[in-house]
């Protein structure tokens, strides 16, 4: 199975012609009984051994960190509590277990870290698996932020300024080093998830830098933490836009690079507005809040449509589950409500992508001309 990128490389390389791609693209896509764009495609799993080396991945990651683990308790050793040591023994060494435990996250982090780099320049480089890159990336963003996270929780316990504030801008630190290693895999490995994973570092650094210039300012930290948080997934929506205007035909690592952001940006709106309703608190959250979440998804699947992405609408399913269940509940169906919640989404869902062309066609034709051309295909 040969990807939109494959082909391209193999142009670049000068195996085949531009023409010859082209009129390839255009025999498989009269193949299938919808437009290519449509489907959404994104590279995972191109065979069964990429799911055979994502759990040797896995397993090797976890070696690797447990050694790290045991290697910091040696040097750094954990006190031991016995009965006898009296309840006066958790306060006297507190600081000595909490370095022991920061230590012990940093050097296993570190090397996670590293072995999933080292692996990534065989499995990634050079035999372009999918789903092991993606999990080699997470760990090496992962790792890194760890191996820092380690570090500051070892370093704040042992007697240093522990305010909120020098929380916040520690965490900035960390975040923004993580973005910086997450360039660097990109410009090594060119993995299409971690121009996402950089972008959410770099929101990360944002947000708490916000938070430690408020400081003990702001009036409700969970509204403003919320505010933050939209904001910085809008930003990152109109981002990932700008990686699919680019590639409104999604023949290229830019249409995955997209996918990913659009991905991580969805969660990131959705939470924040459904919470702002109020259907986070509880199962009694009213009538009109209800209708209101119905009324939001509604407007998402109107936007999924006009861009042919699909994470908003998944982000925003169980707050619409919630609501459905409500007002199933508000109207008598005690005991079906959840058979009958879970027949109405599903049946949209089902529905929606059964239909998904001719219904993204009709959203599409009464947007303006010059956004039409930036959009995907409608054909």
């Amino acid at each position: 199975m040969y990807s939109q990128e494959d082909l391209n490389s193999a142009v670049q390389a000068g195996a085949i012609s531009n023409e010859a791609a082209d009129a390839l693209r255009a025999h498989v896509a009269s193949t299938r009984d919808a437009v290519p764009a449509d489907a959404e495609h994104f590279r995972l799993i191109t065979g069964f051994n990429d799911i055979f080396v994502t759990i040797g991945v896995i397993i090797m990651l976890l070696a690797v960190g447990a050694i790290g683990q045991a290697i910091a308790s040696g040097i750094w050793p954990m006190p031991q509590w016995s009965e006898a040591s009296g309840d006066a023994w958790w306060a006297e060494n507190r600081s000595i277990r909490a370095i022991s435990q920061g230590m012990m996250l940093t050097f296993g982090a570190a090397m996670v870290a590293g072995t999933a780099w080292l692996l990534a320049e065989f499995f990634t480089r050079k035999r372009r698996m999918a789903l092991p890159s993606i999990i080699l990336l997470l760990a090496f963003v992962g790792g890194v932020f760890a191996t820092q996270l380690g570090g500051i929780m070892a370093w704040m316990e042992s007697g240093a300024d522990r305010s909120e504030t020098i929380g916040f801008l520690w965490a900035a630190a960390a975040l923004l080093i993580t973005a910086g290693f997450a360039w660097l895999h990109w410009r090594r490995f060119m993995v299409p998830i971690t121009i996402a994973a950089g972008t959410a570092a770099l929101a990360g650094t944002a947000i708490a830098l916000l938070l430690a210039a408020i400081g003990d300012n702001a009036g409700s930290m969970e509204t403003l933490l919320l505010s933050l948080v939209f904001v910085a997934g809008l930003a990152i929506f109109a981002f990932a836009m700008r990686w699919d205007m680019s590639d409104p035909q999604r023949e290229t690592r830019r249409s995955d690079v997209a996918f990913w952001l659009h991905l991580l940006a969805a969660p990131m709106i959705a939470h924040p507005i459904f919470a702002l309703i109020g259907v986070t608190e509880g199962e009694n959250i009213g009538a009109m809040a209800a209708v209101s979440v119905l009324a939001v998804y509604i407007a998402f699947g109107v936007l999924a449509l006009a861009i042919d992405r699909r994470a908003l609408l998944v982000s925003a399913l169980a707050y619409v589950l919630i609501a459905l269940t409500f007002l199933f509940r508000e109207f008598g169906a005690v005991e079906l409500n959840f058979a009958l919640t879970a027949l109405v989404i599903g049946s949209a869902l089902l529905t929606l992508s059964a239909l998904w062309t001719p219904i993204r066609r009709a959203v599409v034709q009464g947007l303006p001309s010059d956004l039409k051309t930036r959009l995907p295909a409608t054909a």
